[in-house]
């Protein structure tokens, strides 16, 4: 399978982009990882799927993986990563293109497709998404709820005093990740999820320090009343066990006129590791149906 790896000038920094596959008469999916600060590593548990002829474009977001790393804190603003994805589009020639966000990658597709009316794009797949960082901090919230008195009140003893560097503290968020998002008890997990994302800073500067805690740039992410405005066809998934509730998936649901809801049962936050198979034939049914 022909892979490709290259980097994208933006500003005055590179974006690095992986291309899975040859092209072909299906059009490319564009591939958008979450975080912010995290990277397209998990992506690459779905290179197999370039063999039904459709190419796979993923790329790290600057500021994390194998992009560009700023010092400067007022890079980490969902306006710039909006304008590297514009760019992105432009520099690979993705006239037409279908997108697949996942968590903040999702969010991101909200925001470009309410704000910036983008043509060429032929579906949009939103997977484990908020229109609404108030409405996920209040379900995070919900979910911390389920976990031992011990851990419930280590999170709280920390977002009162701000300090998130307590043992019992990182225990109990660890033990809520491996609940809500996904975790690797015995080191085995696939080798693209134990790679680093070099992405610890951007999520600090634009989410926070944890999932529940949300004071960084994006901390104001608001679009639930511009779904509305989206006329593309779109497909929202979800997890029954993920940070993503089936509350917020939802909320972005109702909102955009035809869009479709897949939830998976049996699911965390990740979906692509939980369930592969079953994200493979929703995701691919989905591209058939809109190519």
């Amino acid at each position: 399978m022909k892979i490709e790896e290259g980097y994208m000038p933006f500003r005055e920094y590179q974006t690095y982009y992986r291309i899975v596959g040859e092209p072909s008469d299906k059009a490319p999916l564009l591939l958008i990882h979450g975080g912010p600060g995290s990277s397209h590593n998990y992506f690459e548990l779905m290179d197999d799927y370039a063999n039904t002829g459709r190419q796979l474009i993923m790329y790290d977001q600057v500021g994390c993986g194998k992009s560009s790393l700023p010092e400067d804190e007022s890079v980490y603003v969902k306006e710039t990563w909006a304008e590297e994805l514009i760019a992105l589009r432009k520099y690979l020639h993705l006239d037409e293109v279908h997108m697949l966000g996942q968590s903040w990658g999702g969010m991101l597709e909200m925001y470009y497709l309410t704000s910036f009316d983008p043509k060429g794009i032929k579906s949009v797949m939103i997977d484990g998404s908020p229109a609404s960082i108030k409405l996920w901090t209040q379900e995070q919230h919900r979910l911390i709820s389920y976990l031992s008195y011990e851990d419930r009140e280590a999170i709280a003893e920390a977002e009162r005093t701000g300090d998130f560097t307590g043992p019992k503290y990182l225990a109990a968020n660890d033990r809520y990740m491996e609940r809500y998002c996904w975790d690797d008890p015995d080191g085995n997990s696939p080798e693209p999820l134990r790679r680093p994302t070099n992405g610890k800073r951007a999520s600090l500067i634009a989410e926070g320090p944890n999932e529940f805690t949300e004071n960084g740039t994006i901390s104001d992410f608001e679009v639930t009343d511009q779904l509305k405005n989206i006329h593309v066809p779109v497909l929202v998934t979800n997890g029954t066990d993920d940070l993503c509730t089936p509350l917020i998936a939802k909320s972005v649901y109702d909102q955009i006129p035809g869009a479709k809801w897949h939830l998976f049962a049996n699911s965390r936050h990740l979906a692509l590791l939980d369930q592969h198979d079953e994200f493979i034939s929703v995701l691919d049914h989905w591209l058939a149906e809109n190519d």
